[in-house]
């Protein structure tokens, strides 16, 4: 039985990892690699090359430096797990959803719209 919740307890703890007070290190040079390979096998004419794909991850691991603790943990937390989903790590991708969580943030409350609602003459 102890062994049954020390297992259930490693599991719940690798579910869940808090996110710290600093920019996270991602392994995008796998990223890179795999885009790059990717990219070559389905022939594309305008393919990525990794040193660009760096280029770009580099300058978005600068840029999340600026925005990181302007965030809550829980959306650096939800930002994080979106940009390790699948073991795809990208600096791009979680400061993409940082600045799609501020753009929400800053758009004016949505209006109550009725339209063809059930209950738009309940009120």
């Amino acid at each position: 039985m102890k062994i049954a919740l020390l297992s259930l307890a490693m599991l719940g703890g690798q579910l869940v990892t808090p996110v710290s007070d600093r920019v996270p290190k991602l392994n995008v040079e796998a990223t890179c690699k795999a885009t790059v390979a990717t990219d070559k096998a389905m022939g594309l004419d305008l393919a990525q090359s990794y040193d660009d794909c760096m280029r770009d991850e580099d300058a978005a691991q600068q840029q999340l430096a600026s925005v990181w603790l302007a965030n809550s943990d829980q959306i650096r937390n939800q930002c994080v797990g979106e940009a390790t989903a699948g073991g795809s790590d990208s600096y791009v991708d979680l400061l993409t959803c940082m600045q799609m969580t501020d753009l929400a943030k800053s758009l004016a409350p949505a209006t109550a719209l009725r339209g063809a609602s059930k209950n738009r003459n309940k009120k």
